[in-house]
Parts: structure tokens; C-alpha cells; sequence
């Protein structure tokens, strides 16, 4: 039987029912272990930063918290799980491009350690907002600079039309931006962030990133006196979804970026002191697994469907993006395939396929089908439509379960409503 992190998945499903999410959490902590020790330079200091959106709960909070990682947040909800968790404020990396003025005070009454500012706008209120307050929070200003990163355009995120950041190009705005930061005596503009997309395969786009920040970064202190000492360089670590996916090794995508900003580091003087890095996606993607049972199934002139029992509502990613993704029937990952199926949910959407295509053997109903890379963007994207109940998380560490969040109820679906 398939085991994931010493656990038969069968007996998983006996445990906890399906659909139901599940963490290697052995696979997590050596990713963690990995960026934590292939991220160090002796000539800046660095940072790695956990992006929680990828999947945000109390227990991948503290797993994060205890590797040493900061932790990037872009909404309310995302700061209030982090210090529920009991997360360090001073570590908190606050994103967003739309923030709003409750989510403002609510970072601020926290003492959240850093803000990054998205737009003038942002700017603006948040000048006011901390002219009264008690503490100096950090400012990174997120700009786009306009590298087009080979990925889905829903998850390009610096293209010159992006909706996140300051082109800049726009230099004057850049410049209006940053000044307005720093009349504020409670604000500390450190320096810059930016993100160039999600799933990059290519290392130069990430080389490309750091050139022009640097560049970026010397322009703004040789022209306007502007000092920048930290420059974020975001995520996009790619994961392996299918066997077409070649992510790049981390300790190669870490090597490539520290060199790179150790060089221009040096022609530019030592201006920068800090390095940051988000990676979310690559830590938790090719640790999760989906559960799923196979219902009922049916042929028509051209497929050959497998119904499972959930879908789109818990896992949208193919739906919204084309995303692929490799799958197995548990018992039998080594028997020859015996046709090509397309696995499709029970969401009454005709869109609600999980995948297209598929090679598996030959398979029947109440057979577990176990889909890999779900870490990622599954359970944070899910929803209830259909008013399907979203499914449990369990994390499995040696052999060991521990559920982490529980599966809603049909009592929980309705629970807010009057």
C-alpha cells in the first residue's frame, strides 16, 4: 500500500475519511532545513521569508516559526492566524496591494516589523496612520520591473500592465513614494521588494531580477540620495507537478541568487545589507497529497471518466489555471496502466476536471485515487460551493498523524448564517 511519510494511505483514509489533504511533514521540515542553510552569505545578511498564502493554519505557522523563518502575510486573516500562532510580529512581511484601513491598524496595533508599501496611495494612509503610533515600523516600496517570467499569465506578476507595485519605469513616482515614507518619523523606509511571478523554471529571470534591483537600488542614491540597505526578491520557486516540470535544485536557485548579489553587491559598493527571499509554493507544494475516492465512472465516445468525491471546490487550481498534476491508485502505483482516464469531480461545473489525462490501471469504484504536488494553493484556494464541506488537513511525520485542522461539518456551513 502507498505510504506517505511512513503512513499507509489506507489507513489514513480510515482515520479521517476523504477528500482529505495530507502533509508530509517530514518532506516540509527538510525543505525548511534546506532554505535555512542554503540561504547564508558572509557579506549581507539574509532573510527567508515563509509567503503563507501558499497554505496558511496555526500548525504551518509554527512549523515556520520554528525553522527561523519570517513570515509574509497580504491579509487580515493571515496576521490574525500569525498571532494566534504566537508568531514573533517583529517578523512579519505585510503584502498586499489593496490593504485595507482596518487591516492598516490592525498591522499596526500588532507592531507588525514590516510593511510593504504597494502604491502612493497605500503610502498616504498608512503616513497618517503612523504619525500617532508607539512604534517605527520598516517599509519595503514593491516596484515592478518589468521582467516577463515564463508562467500563466494569472500568476506573472511584473509585467508593465501588473496590478502589484510601481513600474520602474515611473521613476518620479518611485522617488514622490519613498520621500513620502520618509517624512514620516515613524516609518523607516529600508528598501525595495519585487516579485516576478509564480512556477519560474528559468534561473535567469532570477539573475535578471537582482541586476536590476541593484541597478535600480544605485540609481536611486546616486540621483536623489536615496538610501536602500534591503531588497526583497520575493518567491517563484517552481515545483514538480509532472515529469514534464524541472524545477530548478534549490541549492543551484539559492547559489545563483546569493552570487549574483554578492557581485553586484561589490560594484555597487556595499550598499545593500540585506537579502530576503519568499518562497511558499516550494516548501509545501510536493509535500501534500489529496485523498480522494473513486465513486462512479462511465465512458462516453472519447474519455473514459473517473467521478471522485471532491473537485474543484478543493482544489481550483486546474480549473483557473490549467494547472497539471500526476496521480496514482493507492495499492497499485506499480501495475501496468490499462487505459487513459480523465479524473473529474463531483462540483456540478463541466469545468470541474482535476485531470485531463491520465495513465492509470485499470480502476474501481472505492478505490483510493491519490493526487501529488497539492501542498500548494489547495486547501488555501478551496471553497464551499456546492455547499461541499472543506476537507480536513492532517499532517504525518514518521509514520505518525496529527490532524491540524478539522473537516467542516454540514452544522459548520451553516453556522454564520441567520
Amino acid at each position: 500500500m502507498y505510504t506517505i511519510a511512513g503512513k499507509p494511505v489506507d489507513e489514513l483514509v480510515r482515520e479521517y475519511g476523504t477528500p482529505l489533504y495530507v502533509y508530509d511533514e517530514n518532506a516540509m521540515r527538510q525543505r525548511l532545513g534546506d532554505y535555512r542553510e542554503l540561504f547564508r552569505d558572509d557579506e549581507m545578511e539574509t532573510e527567508v521569508v515563509y509567503a503563507s498564502k501558499a497554505f496558511s493554519c496555526l500548525a504551518m505557522v509554527r512549523l515556520a516559526a520554528e525553522y527561523g523563518f519570517g513570515l509574509d502575510v497580504v491579509s487580515g486573516g493571515e496576521l490574525y492566524t500569525a498571532g494566534k500562532a504566537g508568531f514573533d510580529m517583529s517578523r512579519v512581511y505585510f503584502h498586499g496591494n489593496n490593504k485595507t484601513l482596518a487591516e492598516l491598524q490592525q498591522a499596526v496595533k500588532a507592531r507588525v516589523g514590516t510593511i510593504i508599501v504597494d502604491n502612493a496611495m497605500e503610502a498616504e494612509v498608512l503616513a497618517a496612520l503612523m504619525q500617532d503610533a508607539d512604534y517605527r515600523v520598516k517599509t519595503l516600496l514593491r516596484i515592478n520591473p518589468g521582467i516577463e517570467a515564463h508562467t500563466h499569465h494569472y500568476i506573472v506578476t511584473a509585467h508593465v500592465d501588473s496590478k502589484f507595485g510601481i513600474a520602474m519605469t515611473d521613476e518620479a513616482e518611485v522617488v514622490q513614494t519613498i520621500r513620502l515614507l520618509q517624512a514620516c518619523p515613524n516609518i523607516e523606509f529600508a528598501g525595495l521588494d519585487a516579485h516576478i511571478g509564480s512556477q519560474i523554471f528559468d534561473r535567469n529571470a532570477f539573475a535578471e531580477l537582482v541586476r536590476k534591483l541593484f541597478a535600480f537600488a544605485v540609481r536611486l542614491q546616486q540621483e536623489y540620495g536615496i538610501r536602500v540597505h534591503t531588497l526583497d526578491l520575493g518567491g517563484g520557486f517552481a515545483a514538480r507537478y509532472t515529469e514534464k516540470d524541472a524545477p530548478i535544485p534549490l541549492p543551484e536557485v539559492c547559489r545563483c541568487i546569493l552570487d549574483t548579489c554578492r557581485e553586484e553587491n561589490r560594484q555597487a559598493g556595499g550598499l545593500i545589507r540585506k537579502v530576503i527571499i519568499e518562497p511558499g509554493r516550494s516548501i509545501v507544494a510536493e509535500a501534500g497529497y489529496m485523498l480522494y475516492t473513486v465513486g462512479f465512472m462511465k465512458t462516453t465516445p472519447n474519455r473514459h471518466y473517473i467521478f471522485v468525491d471532491g473537485g474543484m471546490s478543493d482544489n481550483i487550481r486546474p480549473a483557473l489555471y490549467q494547472a497539471e498534476y500526476d496521480a496514482l491508485i493507492a495499492g497499485r502505483e506499480e501495475d501496468t496502466p490499462a487505459m487513459t482516464y480523465t479524473v473529474a469531480g463531483k462540483c456540478c461545473e463541466s469545468g470541474d476536471v482535476l485531470i485531463d489525462a491520465i495513465k492509470l490501471p485499470k480502476t474501481e469504484p472505492g478505490d483510493i485515487l491519490v493526487m501529488k504536488t497539492t501542498g500548494a494553493y489547495g486547501y488555501a484556494m478551496a471553497s464551499r460551493y456546492n455547499k461541499l464541506p472543506v476537507p480536513g488537513v492532517v499532517f504525518v511525520r514518521d509514520g505518525q498523524a496529527r490532524e491540524v485542522i478539522a473537516r467542516e461539518t454540514y452544522e459548520d456551513l451553516i453556522s454564520h448564517e441567520k
